[in-house]
């Protein structure tokens, strides 16, 4: 799990050099089509089979259309308009706003320690977007704001993986959303293909989407599916806590995206508030080796 925090922390800085040359959308859609391929055979091999149950099929597809489609679309224009440092941090709130949304399902039973952890992480949120590290003005407030709607996507999505507990294993909930997630992605991305310079995009650039595709998706998932099924969900969901930390400093180094007083204070909070959330949610499923509860965040 520490190597998936590397590689998630690094992953938001990447995107953000790649999308300099090829268009988000297009970027998003190369990334997911490469991910979908790979993820397929990962599945073939491992569970023998690639098709989704038919009792089921209706709710994969419109997981996969929000919680991909609709979730990447936000997310990568969010990123493309704001800093690699805001996009990581806001993601970062999706246990507390998964939560919120299981309190307002009757889902989730409410407490001291999830009301906090709900408080403290929107509040980090609410002075990451509107203090001193926008510093690209109103541009970057969309941003901002078009990455917490891709959030609430995720959460959504989340949620609706919870119905299909111990029914479908996670790795074949995750591959076939993407795969359902997918076509949208390169449908919604046609009308920008004329517009990339392909002759000028770079080694570097393609290296970005392979990064993004094989490794953040790829790897990724595989590892952290294998960390949910060794160790169970909650211990799992506690190192990803880490991750926006690791993202920040990236794009400190790699970006210059220095942050400010406010921006740090931001992170403490968003951090604390994540972990209370997590630790709530833990303490009854620490020993669960198929826990959908805390579904990979897709970054």
């Amino acid at each position: 799990m520490m190597l998936v925090v590397v590689i998630w922390g690094l992953n938001s800085s990447i995107i953000k050099l790649t999308i300099l040359q090829i268009h988000p959308l297009v970027f998003t859609a190369f990334r997911f089509t490469i991910a979908s391929i790979l993820l397929a055979v990962v599945l073939r091999l491992r569970e023998g089979s690639v098709g989704i149950p038919t009792r089921f099929s209706w709710r994969v597809i419109a997981l996969g259309i929000i919680g991909n489609t609709l979730y990447q679309v936000l997310f990568i224009l969010g990123l493309s308009m704001t800093t690699a440092s805001n996009t990581a941090l806001i993601i970062a709130t999706t246990p507390a706003i998964v939560t919120v949304l299981g309190i307002c399902s009757g889902v989730e039973q409410t407490n001291l320690r999830l009301i906090s952890g709900i408080f403290l992480a929107f509040l980090g949120v609410m002075l990451l977007i509107s203090g001193p590290g926008l510093v690209f003005g109103k541009q970057a407030l969309v941003g901002d704001l078009l990455v917490l709607g891709s959030v609430i996507c995720w959460s959504i999505y989340t949620l609706g993986v919870r119905s299909l507990h111990k029914q479908i294993s996670s790795l074949r909930v995750t591959v076939l959303t993407i795969l359902v997630g997918t076509p949208g992605l390169v449908i919604i991305s046609l009308p920008w293909l004329r517009d990339v310079h392909w002759h000028q995009v770079t080694l570097s650039a393609w290296g970005g989407v392979a990064y993004a595709a094989i490794l953040t998706l790829v790897v990724g998932y595989v590892l952290w599916n294998d960390s949910v099924h060794r160790i169970g969900g909650g211990r799992t969901s506690i190192y990803t806590c880490i991750t926006p930390a690791v993202a920040m400093l990236v794009a400190w180094l790699v970006l210059n995206e220095r942050p400010s007083p406010l921006q740090i204070l931001g992170t403490i909070f968003i951090i604390s508030g994540v972990l209370l959330t997590t630790i709530n949610n833990s303490k009854s499923q620490i020993d669960s080796h198929s826990d959908h509860r805390f579904t990979i965040k897709q970054i």
